[in-house]
């Protein structure tokens, strides 16, 4: 938070001049926002993956890719998920063995969770992500997605912030926080995001209405391969008073 200028609150007592704060609304470079305070999915979508500064702050692994929705008057909306030979899924050669829809009510939030990453017993896992992602990037045939799960996900309705960080070892720990509109609400942050294992990733609710979802996963569902990260959020506690009452 910036300093408040003084002379503007001259009129307050000393005692609130001193704990005044006042917000910051400068934008920051992309990589301050992207590791941040959040940026646009659109905006992330459209930067250079291949600028420095781009590639500082992306998770490797991570991919985040337009979807368009066309207006049908009267009617509604069509949107495309994607399509299996053509774009950037059939470049990773990714394409998933189970798809299942979600429902996050309005104003909730889904903490952290992870899926294991699957390493060959022989290799370190920190020599094995850095071979994958960052020595032999472009050999996409090196990874195991029948053997780990990995997410593709897709904004049916509402808006949502996503916080993607990288936990894997050997990989440098960055963040990626985004916003994602719906289909109903058409805009260049309309996308699909592609999450691999050992990324833990949450999700907010950033509107008045549910938030739908369709996701697709490398493999079938597994409970085992559910791992939860700072998921207290999700736990909806009765007000003090009335667990209290309760109580008695």
């Amino acid at each position: 938070m910036a300093t408040p200028r003084t002379d503007l609150w001259r009129a307050l007592s000393p005692e609130a001049q001193a704990a005044l704060e006042t917000r910051d609304y400068s934008s920051g470079t992309f990589g301050e926002q992207l590791a941040h305070r959040g940026l646009e999915s659109g905006k992330v979508v459209s930067a250079d993956r291949a600028a420095a500064e781009v590639q500082a702050v992306w998770i490797p692994g991570v991919e985040v890719f337009p979807r368009v929705i066309h207006p049908q008057p009267h009617r509604g909306s069509f949107g495309e998920l994607a399509r299996r030979d053509e774009g950037i899924l059939a470049k990773i050669g990714f394409w998933p063995s189970q798809w299942a829809a979600a429902r996050m009510f309005a104003q909730r939030a889904k903490g952290f969770h992870i899926h294991p990453p699957r390493v060959p017993a022989e290799i370190e896992p920190g020599a094995w992500f850095r071979r994958l992602f960052i020595d032999e990037a472009e050999n996409y045939a090196l990874r195991p997605y029948a053997e780990e799960q990995w997410d593709m996900m897709f904004f049916m309705q509402g808006r949502a912030e996503m916080i993607l960080r990288d936990l894997r070892s050997g990989l440098k720990s960055r963040t990626m926080r985004l916003w994602v509109d719906g289909d109903n609400h058409r805009s260049s942050n309309n996308v699909a995001i592609v999450i691999p294992p050992g990324v833990a990733h949450a999700i907010r609710v950033e509107s008045s209405e549910d938030l739908i979802m369709v996701y697709g996963t490398s493999v079938s569902f597994n409970p085992e391969f559910e791992g939860r990260i700072a998921s207290d959020v999700e736990t909806a506690t009765l007000p003090e008073s009335w667990q209290k009452f309760l109580d008695r």
